[in-house]
């Protein structure tokens, strides 16, 4: 019997090969979906079984493409926001035998209607429950979201409640294995680890401490989430399957003297914030890999064309799986480095980096023309924020970039200055000309009071 974890950095998404001797089923798999393939022939089983715990949101699901590659049967939760067109519906109670192991659904409605969760049982043992995978209804340390339907707030909160109650019904025995950890945008205070129990998280999660169902609903109706636009996408493709990931990731790399800046409809700088900041291709948006996952669906289109800088092509091609797990395939080539670039005589840009001092001064000073920009999430600026600045979350920079006045002078910041990176170069794309960043942002301010 084995439970297989495998991890998709960025989107923070869990997924698992779980299964006992030669038959072996993949719960919510991603779209390059090659490795449960692999990992199930290493163990000598084949596929026989897929299950979604949910309809993902933040992510394309591998579960029909994986189908296709193996025949195995897909299986997602009742009640989905539309046809899900490649699975056949699972409700509470059915099972599924693999060996010695009985996978059993529950259904937990509260981060999305069709949520279910999928506890394990080992037929060798009377009783209990050996571990349960909870999808995005119990996390590490924190319990889902239920934001996506804001006309229905207070009933699928209340859902989530009575789902929660129902996951604490298998005993503190029993493992969890959620769908995402610490980093997804699908909860607020994920632990960063990625093991726990019932019986921990009853002692230790600070939403399953609350007693009253009244009380839980009112403290999850006060969470403040945010929704990048690509998940209406994700919704979509989700329904009605996503295309296989392309088997060769590493974009076709341009010799300096064949770039031109409208190779595509956005140049995206994967390399790192600094690197950005000393040498950038004018109109161009920082978006450095690590933060691809949480931040590049506020700015992309499905349809949009995207043509990647980066340092080297194993860079670039982490870029590009990140982009294709979220449904943006749509990329025409790349460019290592800008050196090359420089010796053609193309136009090269800088962002300028201020530290706390400087900030400071700016605060005395009151200027009429300059603005202190916090990017941060809502949450962390009523937390404590500079006195002045004015919040403006990173993701929302495009759609609010109406609301800022391109000739005023801007200083960016957020925690530590990478998503106000992110932040003036859109900026400074969009012909916002006195824009600088405060590299180590609140940290800094901290440190030097």
């Amino acid at each position: 019997m084995f439970v297989h974890k495998i991890k998709s950095d960025g989107l923070a998404h869990l997924s698992y090969l779980v299964g006992d001797g030669a038959e072996a089923c993949v719960i919510d798999p991603r779209r390059d979906c090659d490795v449960y393939i692999r990992h199930a022939r290493e163990r000598g089983a084949q596929i026989t079984h897929i299950i979604e715990t949910h309809r993902n949101e933040d992510l394309v699901s591998g579960a029909p493409i994986l189908s296709q590659q193996t025949g195995a049967k897909v299986y997602h939760g009742p009640n989905a926001d539309g046809e899900v067109v490649y699975a056949t519906t699972t409700k509470e109670g059915d099972e599924f035998q693999l060996g010695n192991m009985c996978l059993r659904i529950l259904e937990t409605p509260g981060h999305t209607y069709d949520s279910i969760s999928i506890a394990i049982y080992d037929q060798e043992l009377e009783k209990g429950a050996v571990g349960v995978f909870t999808g995005d209804a119990l996390f590490v340390g924190d319990v889902g979201r239920t934001d996506f339907y804001p006309e229905q707030s207070e009933k699928v909160a209340g859902l989530l409640y009575d789902s929660l109650q129902k996951l604490m019904q298998l005993g503190d025995q029993t493992i969890i294995y959620p769908a995402h950890g610490a980093g997804s945008v699908c909860g607020n205070d994920m632990a960063n680890r990625e093991f726990s129990t019932i019986g921990h998280e009853r002692e230790n999660n600070s939403r399953l401490k609350i007693k009253s169902r009244e009380e839980f609903i009112k403290e999850k109706l006060d969470e403040h989430h945010y929704i990048p636009q690509y998940f209406s996408l994700m919704e979509h493709l989700n329904l009605v399957g996503g295309s296989e990931i392309d088997k060769v990731l590493i974009p076709k790399p341009f010799a300096p003297g064949r770039f031109k800046p409208d190779l595509a409809d956005w140049l995206l700088d994967v390399r790192s914030v600094t690197s950005f900041g000393g040498a950038h291709v004018p109109g161009s948006i920082s978006m450095p890999q690590d933060m691809i996952s949480a931040f590049a669906g506020y700015f992309l289109s499905e349809s949009d064309s995207i043509f990647l800088i980066s340092d080297h092509s194993d860079q670039a091609e982490q870029a590009s799986r990140q982009l294709a797990r979220m449904g943006f395939d749509n990329i025409v080539g790349r460019l290592d480095g800008l050196v090359g670039l420089s010796t053609t005589g193309a136009k090269i840009k800088s962002l300028t980096f201020v530290d706390a001092e400087c900030v400071r001064k700016r605060v005395n000073s009151s200027k009429d023309n300059w603005v202190l920009l916090d990017v941060r999430s809502k949450d962390e600026f009523e937390q404590g924020h500079i006195d002045g600045a004015r919040h403006q979350y990173v993701g929302h920079i495009k759609s609010c970039l109406g609301e800022l006045d391109a000739h005023k002078e801007y200083t960016v910041m957020c925690g530590s200055g990478a998503r106000a990176t992110i932040a003036a170069s859109f900026l400074q794309a969009n012909n916002f000309k006195n824009v600088d960043v405060f590299l180590g942002s609140m940290g800094a301010w901290k440190a030097n009071k």
